[in-house]
């Protein structure tokens, strides 16, 4: 790999692993300052959009052989995340105050902060032993976490909201039997 390329994966994994610090403070300051959750996407859901939105750039890595990953993969979690943040949690102001963004927002920070810097490191070689630990073992709690009580629940409590509004083609006269039925645990 050329030196320009190693440089530009260098800042492009580095530049993520401060923004993800910047909106991983700016949650806990939150948190910390309100003693509430409900502020996770007032404190950092803009820099979190432009974030991910910048991390589609890992699926044309991949798709141009700068990196390993491929395309299939990096794509998937993108386009996950991205549907989520975008299509669900900025469209619908109901759901940016609920505790499953900050669940989701807390747990996406934490592992990409770690993944990063571990990325950008291990480019020249230089990644500390800890910090390769932490890479392999965080997620095994972090991404269940993020994606069981933040994401899958933040969209399960928004599809009354997207029924209300109309949103994404569901017609006010369509029934969502599940949602009707689980409503008095919502």
């Amino acid at each position: 790999m050329s030196q320009l390329l190693k440089l530009y994966l260098f800042a492009y994994n580095s530049l993520q692993a401060f923004g993800w610090t910047i909106s991983l403070f700016r949650i806990l300051a939150s948190f910390v300052a309100t003693d509430s959750v409900n502020g996770a996407y007032a404190s950092a859901g803009d820099l979190i959009c432009l974030l991910q939105t910048c991390a589609f750039l890992e699926v044309v890595h991949g798709a141009i052989g700068i990196v390993p990953s491929g395309v299939l993969f990096p794509l998937m979690q993108w386009g996950g995340r991205t549907h989520f943040l975008l299509a669900i949690v900025r469209q619908i102001d109901e759901v940016q105050e609920f505790s499953a963004v900050f669940i989701a927002f807390f747990a996406w920070s934490l592992t990409e902060v770690i993944r990063y810097s571990h990325y950008a490191l291990n480019i020249y070689g230089s990644c500390p032993s800890w910090l390769t630990y932490l890479r392999y073992t965080t997620f095994i709690v972090l991404y269940p976490l993020g994606l069981a009580p933040g994401e899958m629940w933040l969209m399960f409590q928004a599809l009354p909201f997207i029924k209300e509004k109309n949103l994404y083609g569901c017609s006010s006269h369509l029934s969502i039997p599940m949602v009707e039925t689980l409503r008095p645990f919502v």
